[in-house]
């Protein structure tokens, strides 16, 4: 049972905690995790995503090239332009996750709990008869 927490790299000691804190510390820059929240509903163009995380292209060109080295991000090459998609859809769920623990962690209500459609008081009380 020990040889499968190892394998795994859930132990301790095990050879994947560095890898791990590389990937904590690819995603503790707040434009690289809006280029990740930006991709999941697809592939983008540096320009795109630029717009959409309120950056210059120049600057989202950046995060775009570490992000591709870490292997979260892909390309895909028309004419000259580059789009870029996401490749690491665990890198995605981190990012969520992380953003899911930030809106419960700090009290008062998450949005997803405000919209969420509540039970009217009649039928409640009609439940009850």
């Amino acid at each position: 049972m020990d040889a499968d927490k190892e394998r795994c790299g859930r132990h301790p000691d095990s050879q994947y905690v560095e890898l791990a804190v590389e990937v904590f510390a690819m995603l503790a820059d707040a434009t690289r995790v809006r280029v990740i929240l930006a991709l999941r509903d697809g592939e983008r163009s540096v320009n795109s995503l630029a717009e959409e995380v309120g950056k210059s292209p120049a600057a989202v060109s950046q995060h775009l090239a570490k992000l591709r080295l870490a292997r979260i991000v892909g390309t895909r090459q028309e004419g000259t332009r580059v789009f870029y998609r996401l490749e690491n859809e665990h890198a995605s769920q981190l990012v969520s996750d992380a953003i899911f623990q930030a809106e419960h962690s700090l009290g008062g209500t998450p949005w997803h709990h405000r919209h969420e459609r509540r039970p009217s008081p009649s039928t409640v009380e009609g439940d009850r008869e």
